[in-house]
């Protein structure tokens, strides 16, 4: 097992922030600032670009945890955030600038790139609630989530499919093409966020990841907007959903 440690803590508006790392790995969980009972554990996987403290994985982790009393941990995905780049990420990060400049289509090459990095980060995501489940407030019984749309979808649903200790999802906003197979051996309950006028995924790619998912229990939103206009408020569905399928009750905005 590769050796985990907290490195830092600072504390706000009732969530305990703990920085950690596992092995070479960089992570941070968000924790209930009160309580000692052991809670649900919610994973998220960050955008492409993005990092594990970005505005966004921070304000969903303040939602799940003030909402529900979940701890909630993300890592960076290798080739982000506190994590170096290596000259595969440069020559794929060039890439898709020329592309985007010259205005094709960036699918194949996020799609390429995306794969390559799940390769590396399902190990390190599993090591990581490893880890993490031996914590007495977590422990190694209780329920896990896992949240992440983007690049986040396309790192967590190998992830889910390898790992049985996930019993809820929360995917969005990806191409099919490498995701389909694995989507097809994973039967947990989900739910599924697109942009209906998304100008790099087409609809009828979004419509068959969605479609190629096992679950019995999956919802799919579809929202009207771009990539990058996914509504806020559908972060809050997805505490309403983790509550549901994780076993706590929750209050959140409307």
């Amino acid at each position: 097992m590769r050796s985990f440690k907290f490195i830092a803590e600072s504390s706000s508006n009732g969530v305990i922030e703990r920085d950690f790392t596992v092995g070479e790995v960089s992570g941070v969980l968000w924790s209930p600032a009160s309580g000692a009972d052991r809670a649900p554990l919610v994973l998220m996987g960050h955008g492409g670009g993005n990092h594990k403290k970005h505005p966004a994985m921070a304000g969903r982790a303040e939602l799940l945890v003030t909402g529900c009393g979940f701890h909630v941990a993300c890592i960076d995905a290798p080739g982000h955030g506190d994590r170096p780049r290596t000259a595969h990420d440069e020559q794929e990060i060039a890439e898709l600038f020329r592309a985007r400049a010259a205005g094709e289509p960036e699918g194949p090459i996020v799609v390429r790139y995306n794969a390559h990095l799940a390769e590396l980060a399902v190990p390190e995501w599993q090591a990581t609630l490893d880890a993490l489940t031996e914590l007495p407030e977590i422990g190694a019984d209780g329920p896990v989530g896992y949240f992440g749309v983007n690049m986040g979808t396309a790192i967590g649903v190998p992830l889910v499919a390898a790992d049985p200790r996930i019993t809820a999802a929360v995917f969005g906003q990806h191409w099919p093409d490498v995701l389909a197979e694995k989507a097809r051996q994973i039967t947990i309950p989900i739910e599924y966020d697109m942009q209906w006028d998304d100008e790099h995924i087409p609809r009828e790619a979004g419509l068959a990841l969605f479609d190629a998912f096992a679950s019995k229990e999956k919802t799919l939103h579809a929202n009207a907007g771009r990539h990058k206009e996914l509504p806020r408020f559908e972060a809050a569905s997805a505490v309403r959903f983790f509550a549901r399928h994780l076993g706590r009750a929750a209050t959140v905005p409307a």
